[in-house]
């Protein structure tokens, strides 16, 4: 499974000049945890977290005894983004991607072709593809099978995004082609196959 079969796009981006109330604003409306922020050229220049909107932006209670700091009321995106900013190309692996989001604690990656900003893709966005239903990923198994081999010749079952190949027919080559379309399918964690005539591997 690569980027682009996961990512959103159209993505949502703001330019350094937005403001933080109003990028805050499209986060809280659209439910998003970053924002991509782009140049004149939608070129990525940074990204903008819900870390980054509520540092330092928040008043300490008066009736608290903490020093009261001023808050940053009318900073823009571009005084609060992170940047140089991390992004990967639609083409890269999720499990690369997947890895990257963890090693660098961050939660949203943005997907590029070439300098342009196409996607996004956030934790959430995996998690809820891991959450995919068995039956749902075994449809899909089987649609892009039938395409590349006919239909009636696979049986596909599925387990947990677990997905087990039988094929009709005793073709290592297809085989192996099959076990990779599965493997591109979102949900799918693992896939394995079987010519029919062969007991499965337990």
């Amino acid at each position: 499974m690569r980027a682009r079969d996961l990512m959103t796009s159209p993505v949502l981006t703001v330019h350094p000049w937005t403001s933080a109330k109003e990028a805050a604003g499209l986060l809280s409306t659209h439910g998003f945890t970053a924002l991509p922020v782009v140049d004149d050229d939608d070129r990525l220049v940074g990204i903008v977290t819900e870390a980054d909107l509520i540092r330092g932006r928040v008043p300490a209670d008066p009736r608290s005894a903490r020093e009261i700091r001023g808050t940053a009321a009318g900073r823009t995106a571009g005084d609060l983004m992170t940047t140089p900013v991390t992004a990967m190309s639609t083409g890269t692996d999720v499990a690369d991607l997947c890895q990257a989001l963890v090693d660098a604690r961050i939660r949203a990656m943005p997907i590029v072709d070439g300098a342009a900003v196409v996607g996004i893709v956030t934790r959430g966005d995996v998690v809820r593809v891991l959450a995919r239903d068995d039956a749902e990923i075994a449809r899909d198994v089987k649609h892009r099978l039938e395409i590349y081999g006919g239909g009636g010749r696979w049986a596909v079952e599925v387990r947990e995004g677990r997905v087990h190949i039988t094929d009709r027919f005793d073709d290592d080559s297809d085989r192996h082609v099959a076990r990779l379309l599965a493997l591109a399918v979102p949900g799918v964690v693992a896939a394995d196959t079987a010519y029919a005539g062969e007991e499965p591997a337990r």
